[in-house]
C-alpha cells in the first residue's frame, strides 16, 4: 500500500468537506461560465469524482483512510433512519413491480454476463483467460466479483472459500471489482441528472415516482419551518440515537445467528453490516407513521443529504483509475462484463416502459449493494433513497446462490 501524502484522517476529512463545499458554491452560482459547466456535469457525480483525484494522484488514499469505514457505519445509518422516517411508505409500495423486475434483470445481467466477458475474451487472449482449475484461475477469482455484485462484501468472501480463489488473483479481481462499479456508477449518477428526457424519449411510465415525490413535497411544504436549535438537536438525537440502536441489534444478533443458524451465511445473515442496515431501515420506517416524522418540515432529509454527501465522497477516494493500467486485461473482462449487464437492463426497461430510475437503482442494488444504492436512488430524489436500500437487501439474499450459479457457467466456458 503507497503512503499517501496525506495520513491524519482529520487532515482527509478537512480536504472532502471543503471539496464539497466548493462543488455546492460554484453549482449554486450565477457566474454564467459555471452555469454552462454544471449543464453537462452534475454536480453529485464531481463530488464523487474528485475525491478519486486526490486518491489517484497519491494525495489522499482510500485503503489507508479510515474514514469510508466511519462514513458506511455511522453516518450512513443515520442517513436511512431520517430519510425513511420522512416519506410515504405506502406510496413506495405502491410503485408497482416494476422496480423489483429491473432488480432482478439486474442480477441476470451479472450471472450471465460473466461468462459472456470470460467468452469473448478467450476469442483474443486464450492464453490469458483461459483454462485452467488452479486455485489463481481467472475464473474463479471472477466468482468473487459476481458476488460482490449481486449481494455485498459478505458474499463476496463466501465466493473466495467456496471456490478456492487464491490470494494473488483475489487482490486483482478486487481492484476490477472496485473501479468497474464506481465508474459504471458514475455512468448511472450522469443518467440520474438526464432522467426526465430519458424517459420522455422511451415513453417510460412515471407517474408512481412523480406522485411519490409530490406527496414528500407536499409533506414537507406543510410543515416547513425555519429549524429551531430544539429542531436540530431532535434531528441529531433520532438519527445516531437509531444508529446506537442499530449497532447495539447487530452486535448482538450476528453472534447468535453465526451461533445459531449456520445456513444464515448464505442469506448474509452473518454480517453485521447486513443487521445494521435492515434495522436502521427498519426503524426509520416505524418512525414515518409517528410525530417524528415532521421533523422533516425543519429539515431532516437535508441534514440526512449532507451525510449522504459525505458517504459519496468516501466511496470516490476508494477509486484509483490508474491502477487499470496494471493488469488492462482484467478491466477489459469487467468492462464487458457490466456492459452487458448494462445493455440488458435497458433493453428490458425499454421493453416494459419502466423508468431509468428503476433501471439505475435496480443496477446499483446489485452492483453497489446498500451503500451506494441510495446514493443513486437520491440523485433522483431524497424521497426514493429507501427504495435503493430495501432492493439492495434483497440482493444479500440471492447475492451467494446467484454468485454460485454464475461461477459454474464461467467454469463451464472456460473449459
Amino acid at each position: 500500500m503507497q503512503t499517501p501524502l496525506l495520513q491524519n484522517d482529520a487532515t482527509v476529512l478537512g480536504l472532502l468537506a471543503v471539496l464539497l463545499g466548493a462543488v455546492f458554491y460554484t453549482s449554486h452560482s450565477q457566474n454564467r461560465y459555471f452555469k454552462a459547466f454544471y449543464k453537462y456535469v452534475p454536480a453529485l457525480l464531481l463530488c464523487y469524482f474528485l475525491p478519486s483525484l486526490f486518491n489517484s494522484a497519491g494525495i489522499i488514499s482510500g485503503e489507508h483512510s479510515k474514514l469510508y469505514f466511519v462514513a458506511s457505519r455511522y453516518l450512513l445509518p443515520a442517513c436511512l433512519v431520517l430519510l425513511c422516517m420522512s416519506i410515504d411508505f405506502k406510496a413506495i409500495l405502491g410503485l408497482g413491480p416494476k422496480a423489483v423486475t429491473m432488480f432482478l434483470v439486474g442480477t441476470l445481467g451479472i450471472v450471465l454476463g460473466g461468462p459472456f466477458a470470460l467468452m469473448v475474451m478467450g476469442l483474443f487472449d486464450p492464453q490469458d483467460v483461459g483454462g485452467g482449475d488452479g486455485s489463481d484461475a481467472v475464473w474463479r477469482g471472477m466468482t468473487t466479483i459476481a458476488g460482490s455484485w449481486i449481494g455485498g462484501g459478505a458474499n463476496q468472501a463466501a465466493m473466495k472459500e467456496v471456490y478456492g480463489v487464491g490470494d494473488g488473483i483475489f487482490s486483482v479481481m478486487v481492484t476490477v471489482d472496485v473501479i468497474v462499479a464506481n465508474i459504471w456508477m458514475a455512468v448511472l449518477l450522469y443518467m440520474a441528472s438526464k432522467a426526465d428526457e430519458i424517459d420522455a424519449k422511451t415513453g417510460a411510465d412515471t407517474r408512481g415516482i412523480q406522485l411519490l415525490r409530490k406527496k414528500v413535497e407536499a409533506f414537507e411544504a406543510e410543515h416547513a419551518r425555519i429549524p429551531s436549535m430544539n429542531d436540530l438537536m431532535l434531528i441529531v438525537a433520532v438519527a445516531f440515537g437509531a444508529t446506537g440502536l442499530s449497532h447495539w441489534v447487530a452486535d448482538v444478533v450476528t453472534p447468535w445467528m453465526v451461533q445459531n443458524v449456520p445456513w444464515g451465511e448464505r442469506y448474509s445473515l452473518h454480517s453485521d453490516f447486513f443487521w445494521m442496515i435492515v434495522t436502521a431501515t427498519t426503524i426509520g420506517l416505524g418512525l414515518s407513521f409517528t410525530r417524528a416524522r415532521k421533523l422533516e418540515g425543519a429539515g431532516a432529509s437535508k441534514v440526512a443529504s449532507a451525510f449522504l454527501y459525505i458517504l459519496v465522497a468516501t466511496i470516490g477516494m476508494k477509486m484509483d483509475v490508474l491502477a487499470i493500467a496494471d493488469t488492462p486485461v482484467y478491466f477489459v473482462i469487467g468492462g464487458i462484463w457490466m456492459a452487458f449487464h448494462a445493455a440488458l437492463m435497458l433493453i428490458v426497461a425499454r421493453l416494459i416502459k419502466a423508468p431509468l430510475f428503476y433501471m439505475a437503482v435496480g443496477s446499483q442494488a446489485n452492483v453497489g449493494g446498500a451503500a451506494s444504492a441510495p446514493v443513486v436512488a437520491s440523485a433522483f430524489h431524497p424521497s426514493l433513497a429507501p427504495v435503493g436500500v430495501l432492493l439492495a437487501v434483497l440482493g444479500y439474499a440471492l447475492g451467494t446462490y446467484m454468485a454460485w450459479l454464475c461461477g459454474q457457467l464461467m467454469h463451464f466456458v472456460s473449459l
